[in-house]
């Protein structure tokens, strides 16, 4: 990378396969970020020794894929939002092939080896069902969609619970900037006039 490519903005997002890199991209980064960062601050001074335990990182990879659905799930809702707040959309036939999308980028990783065969399948059934009961009430603001999915994503740091405090609410308000945070960016890049209502029909 050169010194100045950090600056250059990053390209528009026209097809569905841009939009999937884009879904994969933020939904591990809005999960990992927060268990990373959240463990970080309640090891304080130790964080060091912590992030070198050999327990700590099997506990948190298994957390990392886990959350993983989770993250693809809150991503696609803010997708929702920036490709079908025009009521004139057909949103129904645009959530299904969204959902289809989706669950295609799921499908890109194998089972992890911290997640047992059943349980990898069980996280798929259920990202399957948050996709459907996106399309049962209108689309979110970003700052909204955090307040579905913020207590199994709580539930998830590999932190003790005895030891988490009462950071619910800072861990909630983190979800809701980071996805404030994804819904520019996407808005941004997304060319709405290419990325047609047929551009994700080969999805999945």
């Amino acid at each position: 990378m050169g010194l100045f490519d950090f600056f250059k903005r990053r390209p528009p997002i026209r097809d569905a396969a841009a939009l999937g890199n884009f879904i994969d991209r933020n939904a591990a980064f809005v999960v990992q970020k927060g268990l990373y960062e959240y463990s970080r601050a309640r090891a304080g001074h130790y964080a060091k020794v912590l992030f070198a335990d050999t327990g700590f990182h099997a506990a948190v990879e298994n957390s990392r894929w886990r959350a993983y659905p989770l993250g693809l799930a809150m991503v696609a809702e803010v997708a929702d939002n920036v490709l079908h707040s025009d009521a004139r959309d057909d949103r129904a036939e645009g959530l299904e092939r969204l959902s289809a999308l989706v669950l295609s980028v799921f499908d890109r990783y194998p089972m992890p080896a911290a997640i047992d065969p059943p349980t990898w399948s069980a996280l798929r059934v259920e990202l399957e069902r948050r996709l459907k009961l996106i399309g049962l009430h209108p689309p979110k603001r970003a700052m909204d969609i955090p307040e579905t999915y913020i207590h199994p994503y709580f539930e998830l740091m590999p932190i003790h619970e005895k030891l988490r405090g009462r950071d619910f609410p800072t861990t909630h308000n983190y979800l809701q900037v980071v996805l404030c945070n994804v819904h520019e960016e996407l808005s941004e890049r997304i060319d709405l006039r290419a990325f047609g209502r047929d551009e994700l029909a080969s999805a999945g």
